[in-house]
């Protein structure tokens, strides 16, 4: 069993910056590969950037390539995402999960969620 609280939300304008972390309880941490979703009002959730278990190979959706990065910090149970240059479309309540098993961007082979945390870009 993994339990993941995410922090780290809250309101930026438009070009700024957010660190999304993802604390996870639990002995085994290092065992899981980790995602971040994101998730609009009236739309589907959809994958942003994952990564491995050791933090050697990452994963990321077109839209937040080259502006966001995941990392992870096996020793501290805490996986992050950087956020930069963040656009109005970023607006969404972002999740962390966590993944034994492989396909990182299918939503349906995360076994375990956070509860969320509200990222809003707005001037």
């Amino acid at each position: 069993q993994v339990q993941l609280v995410e922090s780290g939300g809250g309101l930026v304008q438009p070009g700024g910056s957010l660190r999304l972390s993802c604390v996870a309880s639990g002995r085994f941490f290092s065992s899981y590969a980790m995602g971040w979703f994101r998730q609009a009002p009236g739309k589907e959730r959809e994958f942003v950037a994952a990564i491995n278990w050791s933090g050697g190979s990452t994963l990321y959706a077109k839209s937040v390539k080259g502006r966001f990065t995941i990392s992870r910090d096996n020793a501290k149970n805490t996986v992050y995402l950087q956020m930069n240059s963040l656009k109005p479309e970023d607006t969404a309540v972002y999740y962390c999960a966590a993944r034994l098993t492989s396909e990182p961007s299918r939503v349906g082979r995360y076994a375990y969620w956070g509860q969320g945390t509200q990222v809003t870009v707005s001037s």
